[in-house]
Protein backbone atom coordinates (compact mmCIF):
# COMPACT_ATOMS: atom_id res chain seq x y z
CA UNK A 1 0.00 0.00 0.00
CA UNK A 2 1.18 3.31 -1.17
CA UNK A 3 0.94 6.48 1.02
CA UNK A 4 0.87 9.60 -0.70
CA UNK A 5 2.62 12.59 1.33
CA UNK A 6 2.51 16.06 0.13
CA UNK A 7 5.93 17.38 0.14
CA UNK A 8 6.56 21.06 -0.55
CA UNK A 9 9.83 22.47 -1.90
CA UNK A 10 10.91 25.83 -1.95
CA UNK A 11 10.02 26.92 -5.29
CA UNK A 12 6.23 25.29 -3.86
CA UNK A 13 6.25 28.02 -0.82
CA UNK A 14 7.25 30.70 -3.49
CA UNK A 15 4.90 29.84 -5.98
CA UNK A 16 2.48 29.98 -2.96
CA UNK A 17 3.39 33.08 -1.50
CA UNK A 18 3.39 34.70 -4.95
CA UNK A 19 0.05 33.45 -5.80
CA UNK A 20 -1.51 34.94 -2.52
CA UNK A 21 0.48 38.51 -3.07
CA UNK A 22 -1.50 38.46 -6.46
CA UNK A 23 -4.98 37.33 -5.02
CA UNK A 24 -4.05 40.10 -2.29
CA UNK A 25 -3.05 42.96 -5.09
CA UNK A 26 -6.29 42.25 -6.77
CA UNK A 27 -8.35 42.56 -3.63
CA UNK A 28 -7.09 45.85 -2.53
CA UNK A 29 -7.36 46.98 -6.27
CA UNK A 30 -11.25 45.98 -6.66
CA UNK A 31 -11.80 46.85 -2.53
CA UNK A 32 -14.80 48.78 -2.10
CA UNK A 33 -15.83 48.99 -5.72
CA UNK A 34 -18.68 47.11 -7.37
CA UNK A 35 -15.85 44.84 -9.28
CA UNK A 36 -15.93 42.91 -5.79
CA UNK A 37 -19.11 41.65 -5.83
CA UNK A 38 -18.57 40.61 -9.39
CA UNK A 39 -15.29 39.15 -8.76
CA UNK A 40 -17.12 37.20 -5.67
CA UNK A 41 -20.39 36.01 -7.54
CA UNK A 42 -17.24 34.69 -10.63
CA UNK A 43 -15.67 32.73 -7.46
CA UNK A 44 -18.45 31.01 -6.20
CA UNK A 45 -19.37 30.33 -9.79
CA UNK A 46 -16.00 28.63 -10.36
CA UNK A 47 -16.49 26.38 -7.02
CA UNK A 48 -19.99 25.21 -8.07
CA UNK A 49 -17.98 23.79 -10.90
CA UNK A 50 -15.51 22.14 -9.46
CA UNK A 51 -18.53 20.55 -7.50
CA UNK A 52 -20.12 19.16 -10.60
CA UNK A 53 -17.47 17.85 -11.60
CA UNK A 54 -16.32 16.08 -8.10
CA UNK A 55 -19.84 14.97 -8.19
CA UNK A 56 -19.49 13.49 -12.00
CA UNK A 57 -22.85 15.48 -12.93
CA UNK A 58 -21.99 15.35 -17.06
CA UNK A 59 -25.09 17.10 -17.98
CA UNK A 60 -24.61 20.36 -15.75
CA UNK A 61 -20.30 20.23 -15.79
CA UNK A 62 -20.80 20.31 -19.35
CA UNK A 63 -23.25 23.14 -19.53
CA UNK A 64 -21.27 24.91 -16.92
CA UNK A 65 -18.10 23.97 -18.46
CA UNK A 66 -18.80 25.90 -22.01
CA UNK A 67 -19.04 29.50 -19.57
CA UNK A 68 -15.81 28.21 -18.30
CA UNK A 69 -14.21 28.32 -21.72
CA UNK A 70 -14.61 31.70 -22.31
CA UNK A 71 -13.70 32.54 -18.40
CA UNK A 72 -10.36 34.82 -19.05
CA UNK A 73 -12.50 36.84 -21.34
CA UNK A 74 -15.28 37.54 -19.69
CA UNK A 75 -12.79 38.62 -16.95
CA UNK A 76 -11.09 40.85 -19.26
CA UNK A 77 -14.42 42.49 -20.46
CA UNK A 78 -16.18 42.42 -16.99
CA UNK A 79 -12.76 44.51 -14.92
CA UNK A 80 -11.04 46.06 -17.72
CA UNK A 81 -11.39 48.92 -15.40
CA UNK A 82 -9.50 47.41 -12.93
CA UNK A 83 -6.98 45.73 -15.09
CA UNK A 84 -5.95 49.05 -17.10
CA UNK A 85 -5.36 51.03 -13.65
CA UNK A 86 -3.31 47.60 -12.32
CA UNK A 87 -1.15 47.55 -15.38
CA UNK A 88 -0.92 51.47 -15.53
CA UNK A 89 0.43 51.81 -11.54
CA UNK A 90 2.52 48.45 -12.32
CA UNK A 91 4.64 50.49 -15.04
CA UNK A 92 4.64 53.78 -13.00
CA UNK A 93 5.74 51.69 -9.87
CA UNK A 94 8.71 50.26 -12.25
CA UNK A 95 9.23 52.36 -15.31
CA UNK A 96 13.32 51.01 -16.02
CA UNK A 97 12.88 53.68 -18.79
CA UNK A 98 12.46 56.52 -16.49
CA UNK A 99 14.80 55.07 -13.78
CA UNK A 100 17.72 54.52 -16.59
CA UNK A 101 17.34 58.15 -17.85
CA UNK A 102 20.93 59.76 -18.52
CA UNK A 103 19.60 62.42 -15.90
CA UNK A 104 19.43 59.74 -13.18
CA UNK A 105 23.13 57.73 -13.85
CA UNK A 106 25.04 61.18 -14.13
CA UNK A 107 22.80 63.14 -11.73
CA UNK A 108 22.15 65.83 -14.58
CA UNK A 109 19.73 69.02 -13.94
CA UNK A 110 17.57 66.90 -10.79
CA UNK A 111 15.67 69.49 -9.31
CA UNK A 112 12.06 69.44 -7.65
CA UNK A 113 8.85 71.89 -7.64
CA UNK A 114 10.28 75.46 -6.95
CA UNK A 115 9.70 76.92 -4.25
CA UNK A 116 8.11 79.86 -5.57
CA UNK A 117 5.53 77.94 -7.92
CA UNK A 118 4.71 75.97 -4.29
CA UNK A 119 3.90 79.41 -2.68
CA UNK A 120 2.21 80.35 -5.55
CA UNK A 121 -0.55 77.47 -5.36
CA UNK A 122 -0.45 77.05 -1.59
CA UNK A 123 -1.32 80.84 -1.76
CA UNK A 124 -4.15 81.09 -4.25
CA UNK A 125 -5.65 77.46 -2.40
CA UNK A 126 -5.54 79.86 0.73
CA UNK A 127 -7.40 83.06 -0.87
CA UNK A 128 -9.69 80.63 -3.09
CA UNK A 129 -10.52 79.08 0.60
CA UNK A 130 -11.69 81.85 2.18
CA UNK A 131 -13.97 82.96 -0.97
CA UNK A 132 -14.96 79.45 -1.10
CA UNK A 133 -13.77 79.49 -4.54
CA UNK A 134 -14.26 75.30 -6.07
CA UNK A 135 -10.81 74.52 -7.63
CA UNK A 136 -9.20 71.08 -8.38
CA UNK A 137 -5.87 70.85 -9.51
CA UNK A 138 -3.66 68.25 -10.81
CA UNK A 139 0.00 67.90 -10.21
CA UNK A 140 1.87 65.52 -12.79
CA UNK A 141 4.53 63.47 -11.26
CA UNK A 142 6.06 60.52 -13.51
CA UNK A 143 3.56 59.78 -15.79
CA UNK A 144 2.06 61.00 -19.07
CA UNK A 145 -0.75 63.09 -18.70
CA UNK A 146 -1.50 64.70 -22.21
CA UNK A 147 -4.20 62.31 -22.53
CA UNK A 148 -6.24 63.95 -20.07
CA UNK A 149 -5.29 67.16 -20.55
CA UNK A 150 -6.07 66.90 -24.71
CA UNK A 151 -10.06 66.77 -22.61
CA UNK A 152 -9.68 70.65 -22.01
CA UNK A 153 -7.76 73.76 -23.20
CA UNK A 154 -4.23 73.36 -23.80
CA UNK A 155 -2.14 76.70 -21.85
CA UNK A 156 1.11 75.92 -20.73
CA UNK A 157 1.42 79.00 -19.09
CA UNK A 158 3.47 79.99 -15.97
CA UNK A 159 2.23 78.96 -12.54
CA UNK A 160 1.02 81.93 -10.82
CA UNK A 161 -1.34 82.73 -8.27
CA UNK A 162 -3.44 85.28 -10.18
CA UNK A 163 -3.57 82.79 -13.02
CA UNK A 164 -5.06 79.83 -10.76
CA UNK A 165 -7.47 82.40 -9.37
CA UNK A 166 -8.10 83.68 -12.85
CA UNK A 167 -9.44 79.61 -14.22
CA UNK A 168 -10.46 78.91 -11.34
CA UNK A 169 -13.09 82.18 -10.90
CA UNK A 170 -16.69 81.11 -10.91
CA UNK A 171 -17.23 83.54 -14.33
CA UNK A 172 -14.37 82.28 -16.18
CA UNK A 173 -15.33 80.24 -19.02
CA UNK A 174 -12.34 77.77 -17.70
CA UNK A 175 -13.64 77.65 -14.01
CA UNK A 176 -15.89 74.05 -14.76
CA UNK A 177 -13.41 71.51 -14.72
CA UNK A 178 -9.33 70.27 -13.47
CA UNK A 179 -5.93 72.19 -13.74
CA UNK A 180 -3.14 69.95 -14.97
CA UNK A 181 -0.06 70.88 -13.62
CA UNK A 182 3.04 69.72 -14.78
CA UNK A 183 6.61 70.40 -15.47
CA UNK A 184 6.61 74.19 -13.78
CA UNK A 185 3.61 75.14 -16.36
CA UNK A 186 -0.16 74.98 -16.06
CA UNK A 187 -0.39 72.57 -18.75
CA UNK A 188 -4.32 72.75 -18.99
CA UNK A 189 -7.41 74.14 -17.66
CA UNK A 190 -11.04 72.72 -17.93
CA UNK A 191 -10.02 69.02 -18.04
CA UNK A 192 -12.44 65.72 -17.27
CA UNK A 193 -11.04 63.37 -14.95
CA UNK A 194 -12.43 59.52 -14.73
CA UNK A 195 -14.68 59.52 -11.50
CA UNK A 196 -14.27 57.33 -9.23
CA UNK A 197 -16.76 54.21 -8.50
CA UNK A 198 -15.37 53.20 -4.85
CA UNK A 199 -18.36 52.65 -2.84
CA UNK A 200 -16.65 54.12 0.41
CA UNK A 201 -16.70 57.47 -0.51
CA UNK A 202 -18.27 59.52 2.00
CA UNK A 203 -21.56 61.18 0.65
CA UNK A 204 -20.14 64.86 2.19
CA UNK A 205 -17.95 64.25 -0.44
CA UNK A 206 -19.09 65.54 -4.27
CA UNK A 207 -17.97 64.81 -7.67
CA UNK A 208 -15.07 67.32 -7.17
CA UNK A 209 -13.53 65.20 -4.69
CA UNK A 210 -14.77 61.83 -6.79
CA UNK A 211 -12.65 63.13 -9.70
CA UNK A 212 -10.10 63.81 -7.75
CA UNK A 213 -9.76 60.24 -6.25
CA UNK A 214 -10.46 58.90 -9.30
CA UNK A 215 -7.71 60.39 -11.24
CA UNK A 216 -5.02 59.24 -8.17
CA UNK A 217 -6.49 55.86 -8.91
CA UNK A 218 -6.01 55.91 -12.64
CA UNK A 219 -2.44 57.87 -12.58
CA UNK A 220 0.59 58.54 -10.41
CA UNK A 221 -0.32 62.28 -9.94
CA UNK A 222 -1.40 63.96 -6.74
CA UNK A 223 -4.48 66.03 -6.84
CA UNK A 224 -5.34 69.47 -4.38
CA UNK A 225 -9.17 70.61 -4.08
CA UNK A 226 -11.13 73.41 -2.61
CA UNK A 227 -14.57 73.15 -2.05
CA UNK A 228 -17.15 75.39 -3.21
CA UNK A 229 -19.38 74.43 -0.33
CA UNK A 230 -17.00 74.83 2.56
CA UNK A 231 -13.87 76.11 1.22
CA UNK A 232 -12.44 73.36 2.83
CA UNK A 233 -8.54 72.21 1.17
CA UNK A 234 -8.09 68.69 0.67
CA UNK A 235 -4.92 66.69 -0.69
CA UNK A 236 -5.45 63.19 -2.29
CA UNK A 237 -2.66 60.96 -3.63
CA UNK A 238 -3.07 56.81 -3.88
CA UNK A 239 -6.82 56.86 -3.47
CA UNK A 240 -6.51 58.66 -0.12
CA UNK A 241 -7.74 61.92 0.94
CA UNK A 242 -6.88 64.72 3.40
CA UNK A 243 -9.99 66.72 3.73
CA UNK A 244 -9.87 70.12 5.47
CA UNK A 245 -5.96 70.58 5.64
CA UNK A 246 -4.60 74.20 6.53
CA UNK A 247 -2.09 76.03 4.25
CA UNK A 248 0.84 74.72 6.42
CA UNK A 249 -0.14 71.32 5.51
CA UNK A 250 -0.62 72.07 2.08
CA UNK A 251 2.93 72.94 1.57
CA UNK A 252 4.23 70.60 3.69
CA UNK A 253 2.68 67.69 1.97
CA UNK A 254 3.78 69.51 -1.91
CA UNK A 255 7.78 69.99 -0.66
CA UNK A 256 7.75 66.41 0.74
CA UNK A 257 6.29 64.32 -2.54
CA UNK A 258 7.91 66.72 -4.59
CA UNK A 259 11.52 67.90 -3.50
CA UNK A 260 13.31 65.19 -4.82
CA UNK A 261 10.91 65.07 -8.19
CA UNK A 262 12.59 65.51 -11.23
CA UNK A 263 10.83 67.36 -13.72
Amino acid sequence: MTTAFITLGLFDILDILLVAFLLYQIYMLIKGTVAINIFVGLSLFYLMWLLVRALNMELLSGILGQFMGVGVIALIVVFQPEIRRFFLLLGTKYNLSQKFTLNNWFALDERGIPDIEIRSVVSACEHMSKTKTGALIVIAKNMDLQSYADTGQILKARVSKNLLETIFFKNSPLHDGAVIWSNSRILAARCILPVTDDTNIPGSLGLRHRAAIGMTQATDSHVITVSEETGNISYIMGGNIKVRITTNELRTFLEGDFSSFII
